[in-house]
């Protein structure tokens, strides 16, 4: 492995090289010329970078395909990557002012000519990392691609870390730990006919601890007497798109990534003012999420629904409206809900996603892993959350569609992909921007989510693993 200072990428300053080959033939003298080898070099179109907890992401677009190695330097950590066939120029120097300060992982970046025709980057990181790297071929808008994904060695807790963020215990089934925040008085749940939910207060001993059990194991969380209890709900959103997916656009340049993200963070602060509810995010930020991950991630908070927030693009602006869709194992219920989702599934394209580990994740959770009782939980789900979003846009159908969203495919949560209107539409586009609208649409999805729970309570279900 090469030393410290072999690894410091420093420019070097040299002249084409032109070979000439002279050839005689009847006499004749031919010239032969070849083009300066930095002609043939490819040339990089533009780069950039995706921070977020979860990983960190490096694009290099570039104009034909590149072979890059990499390899792990200690004490301190460094990534170095070799990238050939690679000629410096001034796109490529401008990755070192893309890495900001707060990036979870790279601290900085040097880049340099190492050698005739190659590349040296040499990441200087904030902790060790376990990093991918990998290419894509043209997709949507970009050209080639060169991605190196950096993600943490110890993958993060996503239960731990809502609950940092919250004031709830990891297990429904136990109290909360005496001196902990004792929630407000449950909040009644609309026509339901059920007493409210309500979490247990604080008991004046410390509970020891106990092995963790899996969720079909838990027994159902016990009240004392005279109490009543109802174990924590945890819901998952799913913001659409992200990172180097921007998904749909509109004419005045709003794009769904950023729209539908709005929309999560408002819904998530609006549902975790219930007193029995918390919510885990699949991208907090702006940064991409596969779509088999993003199932993986509500699977691994043994989350009680997942809600996907998406604003639907057509190819005729006078489109409008807003949707809800299903799970479907027998085909689409219309041609537009069909055309949607396999758009919407060509997101892993747009974004990118290491095939080898792709593969991994469709073989886990993306094939044949829907069941009818997920479906009609959710087709219960998203006619309850439909009926609200009515009261505040036009619907462009009156009904719950299905179609085949790979988003949707968890088999053991109920599941709903929500349009919220037409980002491809003028109008719409203008409402999916304005901050109230965006609160209405928030404070419908809640409405529907507490109208599905009144009539399903979440005890009453059973869990797979």
């Amino acid at each position: 492995m090469p030393s410290p200072s072999q690894i410091r990428p420093e420019p070097l300053i040299s002249s084409p090289i032109t070979r000439r080959t002279v050839l005689k033939a009847g006499g004749t003298l031919l010239l032969s010329v070849f083009a300066p080898m930095s002609a043939m070099a490819a040339q990089i179109l533009a780069v950039r970078v995706w921070p977020a907890e979860d990983y960190t992401r490096v694009t290099l677009e570039n104009d034909s395909i590149l072979k890059a190695t990499h390899f792990i330097v200690k004490d301190p950590e460094r990534l170095v990557v070799d990238i050939e066939g690679l000629e410096l120029n001034p796109t490529l120097k401008g990755l070192v002012a893309k890495i900001q300060s707060n990036d979870p992982y790279i601290k900085q970046v040097r880049v340099g000519q190492n050698r005739p025709n190659v590349v040296r980057l040499v990441f200087d990181l904030k902790e060790e990392v376990t990093p991918q790297l990998f290419t894509l071929p043209p997709a949507g808008s970009y050209n080639h691609r060169l991605i190196f994904d950096l993600y943490p060695v110890h993958e993060p807790d996503l239960i731990a870390q809502m609950i940092e963020k919250g004031d709830w215990s990891s297990d429904p089934a136990k109290p909360p730990m005496a001196g902990t925040h004792t929630p407000p008085p449950a909040l009644p749940l609309p026509d339901s006919g059920k007493p409210p939910v309500a979490i247990a207060p604080p008991v004046a001993t410390i509970v020891p601890p106990v092995p963790e059990l899996r969720p079909e194991q838990r027994p159902e969380a016990r009240p004392l007497p005279g109490q009543k209890v109802v174990r924590m709900i945890t819901i998952a959103l799913d913001p659409g798109h992200g990172g180097e997916d921007p998904g749909a656009m509109g004419s005045r340049g709003s794009r769904e990534k950023d729209v539908v993200l709005a929309i999560a963070k408002r819904l998530k602060t609006k549902l975790e003012l219930q007193p029995n509810m918390r919510v885990m995010l699949t991208r907090d930020a702006d940064f991409f999420v596969p779509l088999g991950m993003r199932v993986e991630k509500a699977r691994k908070v043994q989350a009680d629904l997942f809600v996907s927030i998406h604003a639907d693009a057509f190819i005729q602006p006078t489109a409008r409206g807003s949707s809800v869709f299903v799970l479907s194992e027998k085909g689409a219920t219309s041609t537009a809900a069909r055309w949607l989702a396999n758009k919407e599934n060509q997101a892993d394209l747009i974004g990118g996603v290491n095939v080898k580990n792709h593969d991994k994740q469709l073989a886990s959770v993306l094939l044949d892993l829907s069941t009818t009782a997920q479906i009609n939980d959710s087709m219960k789900l998203g006619k309850a959350v439909l009926r609200e979003i009515g009261g505040i846009n036009r619907l462009h159908k009156g009904s719950v569609e299905q179609a085949g969203f790979a988003v949707l495919k968890a088999p053991d949560i109920p599941s709903i992909l929500i349009e919220t209107a037409f980002i491809s539409n003028p109008e719409e586009e203008a409402k999916l921007t304005d901050n109230g609208y965006q609160d209405q649409m928030a404070d419908a999805i809640v409405t529907g989510i507490k109208n599905y729970f009144a009539k399903n309570p979440p005890l009453a279900k059973s869990r797979l693993t």
